[in-house]
């Protein structure tokens, strides 16, 4: 029996109380009003507070033929090797559903002309001046208005394209190999900083600039990657996208190292083609060079196509639960799972959140748009947040903000990649293989670093910043999956 002592003062009721709520926000009042410390922890309901879609993602979880599935596809994104193997001159030449037709491919999930944002319909706009569909706006507007014009995603043609992600029949293609699994992807070529055709401009500036990547540029980097083919298979771009890690880069929004990786990778080569090529003159390498080299965003197109290399490899495995396609059209995001073909499981894209330039503000913002956020399903982009504290200025948080988001897409991941090394996480690989069950069942959605594009064509960048991708995806995904999974 243990007797009270008077001596030992009861603090309880002399002392504010230090509270951990787990629950409605509305508890805290009354504890911060009366003196209270609080910590409140991030909690929801399993199953986003559905008790239907929770018992199905019980059954799901632990399922062995998942586990299985899961395990080999996050094997086949660790053993992925990207190189850029050539620059096809004209994307008809690569796509037969281009020749003779009338067709343009756009980012993200299927979206009609009447839902489409205002830099995709300036994008499409300039696309088909730039073909010589039309030559102005209002008449390529009247084509594409009354269906004249064929539209179709870039991931239906193993292709991904940033923001308006736009690709017509004339314009040269950069072509990434998985030389491990032997699959090919494809992006268009980055069109630098400014007015673009990719934000919606479409003025004859932008159009004369398409022209001279024809003319000058893709020819300068297919010799540039021929001669390196002819050494070595072609260019490492998982190799560069690895180093810049260990650069600051998270090899999305901010790609300043591995462009000037990639310029060295560039340099060489054609230095040493020299004038021996008569199709690619000096003035016409300096050109290009100076061209890479004031475009620090250059090489995300390439991070684009290699991921899009790398994750293709992992799709189309049954019962795999890891999403292999992440996309937005600046109406819609959508998702694509490995276990779950070409289907596209979508909702409202939300708006970026983060630092605008000056005169801009959030009401200016498009919705989420672009095919970039491939590189977070391969662990870039806010995955590898932690490799990026520079970034952090640019996206309105700090270098603990960064750490944590990684950190948090652990949590949502299957396993780590040993390849892709984050120095602020003691060199721990990046998070790899978006579970689906994981992010339901967490309530964590996966945090896309991005640029933001204002809602009204040809504006252009506004700033930058975060974004989370709609959980309604993962749980129209789940449910699908437990649909076919749980028949018997």
């Amino acid at each position: 029996m243990t007797l009270h002592n008077p001596l030992v003062k009861n603090t309880l009721l002399t002392q504010a109380p230090a509270v951990l709520n787990i629950g409605l926000d509305g508890f805290n009042t009354s504890v911060t009003a009366n003196g209270g410390t609080l910590t409140s922890l991030q909690w929801q309901p399993p199953g986003n507070a559905d008790p239907a879609l929770a018992w199905q993602l019980a059954q799901l979880l632990g399922d062995p033929r998942i586990e299985a599935a899961n395990l080999e596809a996050t094997q086949r994104i660790i053993n992925a090797r990207s190189m850029w193997e050539d620059i096809p001159l004209r994307a008809d030449g690569v796509w037969p559903d281009m020749r003779g037709t009338r067709l343009l491919l756009h980012a993200g999930p299927p979206v009609a002309w009447e839902q489409m944002c205002g830099p995709m319909h300036g994008a499409m706009i300039g696309a088909v001046l730039y073909e010589g569909w039309a030559s102005t706006p209002e008449q390529a507007e009247k084509l594409l208005s009354t269906g004249q014009i064929e539209f179709a995603q870039c991931h239906d043609f193993d292709a991904v394209g940033p923001m308006t992600g736009i690709i017509s029949a004339s314009m040269p293609l950069i072509q990434v190999r998985n030389a491990t699994h032997g699959n090919v992807a494809f992006t268009n070529i980055n069109e630098g900083i400014g007015r673009c055709l990719r934000f919606g401009a479409n003025s004859p500036d932008v159009i004369a600039r398409l022209k001279w990547f024809e003319a000058v540029l893709a020819p300068v980097l297919k010799t540039a990657v021929r001669h390196n083919f002819e050494r070595a298979g072609g260019i490492d771009l998982k190799a560069i996208q690895s180093q810049a890690l260990l650069m600051g880069d998270e090899v999305h929004s901010r790609n300043a190292a591995s462009t000037a990786l990639f310029f060295m990778a560039l340099a060489v080569p054609l230095a040493a083609v020299g004038s021996a090529n008569a199709s690619v003159t000096q003035d016409h390498i300096h050109q290009s060079l100076d061209f890479v080299a004031k475009s620090s965003q250059f090489f995300l197109n390439y991070s684009m196509a290699s991921c899009k290399a790398i994750m293709d490899a992992a799709h189309g495995l049954p019962f795999s639960t890891v999403v292999t396609a992440t996309a937005r059209n600046g109406t819609e995001t959508g998702l694509r799972v490995s276990g779950m073909g070409k289907r596209w499981f979508t909702a409202p894209s939300g708006l970026p959140q983060g630092l605008f330039f000056p005169g801009f503000k959030q009401s200016d913002a498009c919705p989420d748009i672009g095919d970039s956020a491939i590189t977070e399903t391969a662990g870039f982009g806010g995955c590898s947040f932690a490799a990026s504290p520079a970034l952090t200025l640019l996206a309105g948080g700090t270098v603990v903000d960064a750490v944590r988001y990684s950190r948090e897409m652990y949590e949502i991941t299957v396993t780590k990649n040993p390849a892709l090394s984050l120095p602020a996480l003691d060199f721990a690989g990046a998070p790899c293989g978006i579970d689906v069950r994981k992010v339901v069942d967490t309530g964590i959605r996966p945090l896309v670093t991005t640029g933001i594009a204002h809602k009204e064509a040809g504006v252009g960048q506004i700033g930058a910043g975060i974004v989370r991708v709609p959980m309604a995806c993962y749980v129209k995904a789940l449910s699908a999956m437990a649909s076919d999974l749980l028949k018997d």
